[in-house]
């Protein structure tokens, strides 16, 4: 259950900030808002994932 939680809040934080770098690159460069943000979602994903089984990892295994 942990581990969920942790997943969804750090998505969570990781697509708003990816939200607003999309804000700021939209008004820059237009054409790449899209896939950058794209991009930048997925990899949110992928590393939520990671950090979170890491944070929520059990003390006895971490030591074995």
């Amino acid at each position: 259950m942990w581990l969920l939680l942790t997943y969804i809040g750090l998505t969570v934080v990781g697509n708003a900030i990816i939200y607003f770098i999309g804000l700021i690159v939209e008004r820059i460069w237009p054409v790449a808002s899209l896939p950058l943000f794209l991009l930048m979602f997925f990899a949110v994903m992928w590393f939520a994932w990671l950090a979170a089984v890491k944070l929520t990892e059990p003390k006895a295994a971490a030591q074995a």
